[in-house]
């Protein structure tokens, strides 16, 4: 195989590949990504390298029952607010 992928070439090209038609995104454990992950990276942390690549703006992570779904930033759902609404409900702001 010639040169590896960068992280960020690996995580998003798995996005767009693994993601089952209907998704945006792709669940990290049932798509096999981490797997798929630690095999071609000699046993690398998926979770270290998504987690700084979300920091960077590069991914959207979000939390979901058994792990977490990546998305490309324009492909994410966009999620409320929940902090302001009970900032609301308590009287706290306008």
């Amino acid at each position: 195989m010639s040169e590896k992928l960068s992280h960020e070439e690996f995580v998003k090209k798995a996005i767009v590949s693994l993601r089952k038609e209907g998704y945006k995104g792709i669940h990290t454990v049932y798509s096999g990504f981490n797997n798929a992950f630690k095999k071609y990276y000699d046993g690398a942390s998926p979770i270290d390298v998504t987690n700084k690549l979300a920091q960077e703006g590069k991914i959207i992570l979000r939390p979901v029952k058994g792990g977490v779904m990546l998305y490309l930033p324009e492909d994410a759902p966009v999620t409320k607010d929940l902090g302001d609404d009970a900032l609301k409900k308590m009287g706290l702001q306008d």
